[in-house]
């Protein structure tokens, strides 16, 4: 297996020196990707007493929620209809997803109805985390949803800044949000 580049030091200090740089204390990893629900993002921090590169994806609460809600009702489509193709879809040689036609409208209500019944159950509510992943290719992975109504620069900085002076403190609270259905009735 190939040494993890994220985690050597020269790498690292190479790394520090971009930033330097650059100002900021950190990179976007696709910056035409970044939105104001989430952004991807590279940043120096420790990790178990070593200073190692992370590669971190920072939501807000809401899109944590909405994809809760959505995987939940997902797999509860599924179960009811087996064929149910959901989220999971073919990639042809060119990386475009290959659809075989829309669902049913049965299938859609279901799907609608399953999220009405999950939300009134208050089973997708989620609270502010940061979860680490050892096994990312590069680095250390982390994926982090914050309570913040947008996600932008300063929120970025800050949550560097709270990481790595150990000083971040999540809200144990579980949340839940009116979907963007229910914004529109």
């Amino acid at each position: 297996m190939d040494k993890n580049q994220g985690l050597e030091p020269e790498v690292i200090r190479n790394f520090r020196e971009e930033l330097s740089a650059s100002g900021r204390s950190f990179r976007y990893i696709e910056e035409d990707e970044v939105s104001t629900d989430m952004a991807e993002f590279m940043f120096i921090g420790m990790h178990k007493g070593k200073e190692v590169i992370f590669d971190c994806l920072l939501g807000t609460l809401r899109l944590a929620y909405e994809s809760n809600l959505h995987e939940l009702a997902e797999a509860k489509t599924k179960e009811k209809y087996p064929d149910y193709k959901g989220f999971e879809f073919e990639v042809d040689e060119d990386g475009n997803a290959i659809s075989d036609g829309e669902e049913s409208e049965e299938v859609e209500e279901y799907k609608a109805y399953a999220m009405f019944e999950i939300e009134e159950a208050g089973l997708a509510n989620v609270a502010e985390s940061v979860e680490s992943d050892e096994s990312f290719e590069f680095g250390i992975g982390m994926e982090a949803y914050l309570n913040v109504a947008e996600i932008t620069e300063e929120t970025i900085e800050k949550f560097i800044l709270d990481f790595n002076a150990g000083n971040l403190k999540l809200d144990p609270v579980q949340y839940s949000f009116e979907s963007e259905d229910d914004e529109l009735d």
